[in-house]
């Protein structure tokens, strides 16, 4: 078994002074966290794996491909392969657990 607390993820993330860190790869999947400041540009761009979102603090939009959505602690949002998405309007910080499979290269 493998376990993380919220805060043991966020410690891990400032302490790689990124966005993103990776914390779980699986052959089947893979898992991190995603933090981005209230008013971040979010820079994705279409993956090639389908991702899942869980969305465990903050509050913004989202838009997957022509639909939005506002994006709020406990939302989970699926996104497909290769569709063009991204948060915008972020108003409170965001911290995101962000689900790919298959693992992202």
């Amino acid at each position: 078994m493998k376990a993380w607390s919220p805060d043991d993820l966020e410690t891990l993330r400032l302490a790689a002074e990124r966005p993103y860190l990776e914390f779980l790869r699986e052959p089947s999947m893979s898992a991190g966290l995603y933090t981005l400041p209230a008013g971040a540009t979010d820079g994705q761009s279409p993956h090639n794996e389908d991702e899942l979102y869980i969305v465990m603090a903050g509050r913004s939009q989202f838009t997957a491909g022509d639909q939005t959505r506002g994006a709020a602690p406990g939302d989970v949002i699926f996104v497909a392969a290769h569709v063009p998405h991204r948060f915008h309007d972020i108003t409170e910080e965001l911290r995101i657990l962000v689900v790919f499979a298959p693992p992202e290269p």
